[in-house]
């Protein structure tokens, strides 16, 4: 259930019955069978966000009207908490109507609904619901996320950097955390070698989020972290967190990494084959890469194709190809398949679809592939 589309169609008169089950064990009115025929009736053609609200909106109208009464209610929903490598969207993701009752109904109870969402966290996600409270009680809630990352749960630390991302996907941006991160990083710090992976995942991605609109402070910190906590878990997360000045090409973000020479690696017979296909097909890169250098050199090789708009321009999109350690004068043969299929976030046009092979940032060399009607 990783995309929108594999979540949605799970919202249905089905995930009302879940719900309304649990509910029943310590509110024996609740009526089950109306809530899930009220769902059903109002979702079709509705797509996963507005799908969680009707079923937010069906418990809203059957709960308790007083909010501290309903949550009591709510915990009945809740499973035990959810262990390392145990993902929300595949075991817990019935409980999003619940985070979401916070949500749109808690901003009046601030410790109520932060209480709550550290119960939710630990067994679905609070990363949606917290965003609205941090808005309107900045100063409560960042206090109460400040202790969140120094909780012995992972999944509560994972809430506190999880849910502070400028840019956190399938939600609105945080304006105040893009134009001043200084607070974000603060709750970041004490989880810059955590020893979950969950937590790591999420501390890179939320340092990738502020490198995009401060790339000198993201990678000034990056830098500190790294001399400061030289330790596996803190270099895994400043390499991810610097995925998107590293496919800029941004030279300092690359010697952190330890990549050098890329003014040294030459790039030849570049082949991107079949030169024209259909919507759904596979096209392979082939191309040899060359350290011209007296000096052996680890290099970063990416690949950006330009896809056609349906205006007729070109957005440009890097990928990840591989990072290579060549010796003085070796020469390395590479070849990558690159399917051409739509996703959620990209809707392909047909046209000439240029692609680029870069090196440390640097564009060497270019082929194309032609995308038929």
């Amino acid at each position: 259930m990783s995309s929108e589309y594999g979540l949605k169609k799970h919202f249905t008169g089905e995930t009302a019955t879940i719900l309304g089950d649990s509910i029943r064990t310590v509110m024996s009115g609740f009526e089950t069978a109306d809530y899930a025929a009220e769902v059903d009736r109002r979702i079709p053609d509705l797509e996963l966000k507005d799908r969680v609200l009707v079923l937010c909106e069906g418990l809203r109208s059957r709960l308790p009207d007083e909010y501290p009464k309903a949550l009591e209610v709510l915990r009945s929903t809740l499973v035990d908490e959810l262990p390392e490598g145990q993902g929300m969207f595949t075991v817990s993701w019935f409980l999003m109507p619940v985070a979401r009752y916070v949500e749109e109904y808690g901003l009046d109870h601030p410790e109520e609904s932060l209480d709550f969402l550290e119960e939710v966290t630990r067994c679905h996600t609070g990363e949606y619901a917290i965003r609205p409270l941090i808005t309107a009680h900045r100063e409560t809630t960042m206090a109460r996320i400040a202790q969140w990352a120094l909780s012995p749960s992972h999944n509560v630390r994972r809430l506190a950097s999880e849910g502070t991302r400028p840019r956190l996907p399938w939600s609105g941006k945080l304006p105040f955390f893009i134009e001043d991160p200084a607070p974000v990083l603060e709750i970041l710090e004490p989880l810059r070698s955590d020893p979950s992976d969950y937590v790591r995942k999420s501390v890179a991605n939320n340092l990738n989020d502020i490198s995009k609109d401060h790339p000198g402070t993201a990678l000034a910190t990056a830098r500190r972290w790294t001399a400061e906590s030289p330790t596996p878990e803190t270099r895994w997360i400043v390499k991810h967190a610097l995925r998107t000045l590293v496919k800029k090409g941004d030279q300092e973000a690359l010697a952190l990494l330890g990549t050098t020479g890329g003014e040294h690696i030459r790039v030849h017979d570049l082949t991107v084959r079949p030169g024209a296909i259909g919507l759904g097909d596979t096209v392979t890169l082939r191309f040899s890469v060359e350290n011209t250098d007296t000096r052996r050199h680890r290099v970063t090789v990416d690949y950006t194709v330009h896809h056609v708009r349906r205006n007729g321009r070109h957005i440009p999109k890097v990928f990840k190809l591989s990072d290579i350690e060549l010796a003085p004068g070796e020469v390395r043969h590479l070849e990558k398949a690159h399917p051409v299929r739509e996703v959620q976030t990209r809707k392909y046009y047909p046209g000439e679809h240029p692609v680029d092979i870069q090196v440390n940032g640097l564009t060497l060399a270019t082929d194309r592939f032609e995308l038929l009607r």
